[in-house]
């Protein structure tokens, strides 16, 4: 079974304390690693794995956003993989950071009429995902990971959260 040791950081923003969000992470996280390793047969090491989940407001993200891919504007997840992957093949012992914005992902969940804590989960899987190789870049790739994203978020019990839409 995979294991992975997710280090939390709120750096800023109104959000709940780590030690609320972490069982959450574990939770989230845990489910998605288990989904990869045991339905996709996504090899792990035997040693954990490590993330970094940083939950961040809107203004911190922009920023990051502007200077690492050029959009000046915030947005509800960025991932930086440690080290490039391709869908399928064993991660290294550091996985990368996911960064997350409060403001937008409140935001957002109330124009999708979610509560907070499902549109959260979603774009932590959606983070770690793109931690795996998986992307969006293309009906096909998105198709793919827009899959993994609905399969992982319904062993946790919440619904397609693309029901109704084409692939991005």
């Amino acid at each position: 079974m995979p294991e992975i040791d997710i280090q939390i950081a709120v750096e800023e923003g109104d959000w709940p304390s780590e030690e609320t969000l972490q069982p959450l992470a574990e939770r989230v996280l845990g489910a998605a690693a288990r989904y990869l390793h045991d339905k996709q047969g996504q090899p792990f090491q035997k040693t954990p794995s490590e993330l970094s989940l940083v939950f961040t407001d809107d203004a911190s993200i922009r920023e990051i956003n502007a200077e690492w891919r050029n959009l000046d504007k915030p947005t509800n997840v960025l991932s930086f993989p440690a080290f490039p992957l391709q869908p399928g093949k064993m991660p290294g012992p550091m996985l990368g950071d996911i960064v997350i914005a409060k403001e937008t992902v409140e935001r957002e969940a109330v124009e999708l009429e979610k509560p907070f804590e499902a549109h959260l989960t979603h774009l932590m899987v959606h983070g770690f995902l793109h931690l795996f190789g998986y992307d969006h870049m293309n009906i096909s790739e998105a198709e793919i990971m827009e899959g993994l994203e609905t399969r992982i978020l319904a062993v946790l019990g919440l619904s397609d959260p693309y029901a109704g839409q084409d692939p991005v």
